[in-house]
């Protein structure tokens, strides 16, 4: 199910160390299977844990698993990795924001795909994001752009450079990728 790395292992027995006797660890996840998925690590006082969590014994402590994140948290490796500044804890968890659809799957679900996993969690650290509006006979992948992406200067450069680069690298058949919006309207864009 989950990997705990002897480094991370050691690191959370310090930080459990400084606890009330007792406390443990619990893992959750938030939103799995979209591109807002995330992972959330808390402290679990005795008698913290939830009915159906996954108990996982780690040597100095138990870490609690939330019953209904265990298959979104297959295959998944807490590690910490010590740098200059203390260290970073990281949590690596690949089915998170969803299963890859196979390669025989529609281009419309593939692109959706590429999209959510990939395209969307990099525009939306500038308030933009990306839809998809069709996939033509032709393979072409047409998108529309909103939010901070709406409107934005650099529109092209993400399009061609940042965009069509990735889907084709995902998916080979694609052809070329469209942009269908009216920059013209767009509010608040990022440049």
């Amino acid at each position: 199910m989950l990997t705990i790395t002897p480094a991370a292992r050691d690191y959370f027995t310090g930080l459990l160390e400084q606890q009330t006797d007792g406390t443990n660890l619990r893992l959750r996840t938030v939103n799995p299977g979209t591109p807002r998925a995330d992972v959330e690590l808390t402290f679990c006082p005795p008698g913290g844990e939830k009915a159906g969590d996954q108990a996982m014994d780690c040597q100095t402590f138990t870490l609690f698993v939330d019953e209904p994140s265990v298959a979104s948290l297959e295959g998944a490796m807490i590690d910490f990795e010590t740098n200059a500044m203390g260290g970073e804890l990281s949590i690596r968890a690949p089915g998170l924001k969803g299963q890859r659809p196979g390669d025989d799957a529609p281009l419309r679900e593939r692109g959706i795909w590429v999209l959510e996993s990939r395209i969307n969690p990099m525009v939306a650290s500038h308030g933009g994001s990306v839809g998809l509006v069709e996939v033509t006979e032709d393979k072409d992948v047409v998108l529309q752009f909103g939010g901070g992406c709406h409107g934005c200067g650099m529109v092209d450069v993400t399009l061609k450079q940042g965009i069509e680069t990735t889907m084709k690298q995902e998916i080979p058949e694609v052809r070329q990728v469209i942009d269908a919006t009216d920059h013209a309207q767009g509010e608040n864009p990022y440049y």
